[in-house]
């Protein structure tokens, strides 16, 4: 970086749906942004040349975690970490494996959803806090969570499991942070029913394999699905609350 800025953000899984959105609304003045995805984007390129913003972007495969919080770690080291405000890392990047039960699901689909949605968050949430522990500025881990995460749904075990540890680590690791100097707020976010890839993959599925299939239909056809773009703005604002990591489980439908 040729300036310092005054926040740094990184971000996985910011390729599509509402991790791009997330990636498109970070990008302001005086802002860094790491993205962690399986490909760059020339779009955010020029867009963060046209905001004033430094961005960069790491090509990686989040089932390959360990290489990926390894590097993050040296990268972390090497920022100025004085003179940062604030700096935040997004854990976004999550899999959808086959919607069928469980014995029925390729093992392949399932190790890739366990690693890209709860081995890569805790790894990177590791060299995170590790690498800005001396930092002075406000450190933030916001953990993309899921009501899934809360409540059990037929032909999903791993995604469900995926996001049920998500909540507990973070619950976790809110305790060590709690006394510590400078502590990290952290907390694993349910961003409410969104209009991405996953919803038309569980509109689709088999129906026989897949008995809530008809209510994530009607969550279309009534309408109730936000927008990425609005509902990146609801989680970025989150993130900004007073009160955030207050409560280290949350949804992003809780009263200010």
């Amino acid at each position: 970086m040729n300036t310092t800025p005054s926040r740094l953000s990184i971000l996985t899984g910011a390729s599509r749906g509402m991790g791009l959105a997330m990636a498109q609304q970070l990008l302001a003045s005086g802002h860094a942004l790491l993205t962690l995805a399986r490909h760059p984007s020339a779009a955010l390129a020029t867009q963060a040349q046209a905001a004033g913003a430094t961005l960069t972007q790491w090509p990686v495969d989040l089932a390959d975690a360990a290489a990926t919080s390894t590097r993050l770690r040296a990268w972390l080291a090497g920022q100025d970490g004085n003179a940062i405000e604030q700096v935040t890392l997004i854990n976004n990047a999550g899999v959808i494996p086959a919607i069928v039960p469980l014995r029925d699901a390729p093992d392949d689909g399932t190790v890739s959803a366990l690693r890209v949605g709860l081995e890569a968050p805790m790894l990177l949430t590791a060299a995170f806090l590790d690498a800005t522990r001396a930092w002075r500025g406000q450190r933030r881990v916001l953990n993309i969570s899921s009501g899934l995460g809360r409540r059990p749904m037929a032909s999903q075990a791993a995604y469900c499991a995926a996001k049920a540890g998500l909540d507990r680590f973070t619950q976790c690791v809110a305790l060590d942070e709690a006394d510590q100097p400078n502590g990290a707020r952290v907390c694993a976010l349910a961003p409410g029913v969104i209009d991405t890839d996953m919803q038309v993959q569980l509109r689709g599925a088999d129906a026989q394999a897949f008995p809530d299939r008809t209510r994530f239909e009607q969550l279309k056809t009534g309408g109730q699905l936000a927008t990425p773009e609005a509902a990146a703005r609801r989680v970025l604002a989150y993130l900004q609350r007073p009160d955030f990591g207050h409560n280290p489980v949350a949804d992003v439908r809780d009263p200010g």
